[in-house]
């Protein structure tokens, strides 16, 4: 059926392709884009990419780093615009997850997103941090 979606893991997406989906879901404009050296290195050193196609079209990625025993840090989620509100961003939550049954799914949300997450059952958790200069440590 043409359109029905299929859910994979991928370990060789393709540079071109993972960039497109990430500007045609708006992820481009918190991601290096421009980059081609960093997002190779972000899709080659990811532990696990989870996959959303249409035919051959890439419409969806979660891309994680885990240990798959303790945790899973879901660091890009992302969907094309035109198949959003389908139930594409929380399939590819799911098979995240079902990927290291052990292993707490952990992501951080852009402010757009913050309400979604809670409106598809995950919970919400007060504390983390973040560091982008070692200089700012004190």
């Amino acid at each position: 059926m043409e359109d029905q979606i299929t859910y994979r893991t991928e370990s060789n997406l393709a540079l071109a392709e993972f960039r497109e989906l990430l500007i045609a879901s708006t992820l481009g404009e918190r991601r290096p884009v421009d980059d081609d050296e960093r997002l190779a290195r972000m899709v080659a050193h990811a532990s696990l990419i989870v996959t959303a196609r249409h035919g051959a079209t890439l419409v969806g990625v979660a891309r994680s780093l885990s240990d798959f025993s303790f945790a899973t840090y879901l660091s890009d989620l992302a969907v094309r615009l035109d198949y959003q509100k389908r139930g594409i961003g929380k399939e590819l939550i799911r098979r995240t997850k079902w990927a290291a049954p052990q292993a707490k799914l952990i992501l951080l949300a852009a402010p757009a997103a913050i309400p979604y997450y809670p409106h598809i059952g995950m919970t919400h958790y007060e504390y983390c941090y973040y560091l982008n200069d070692a200089d700012a440590l004190r």
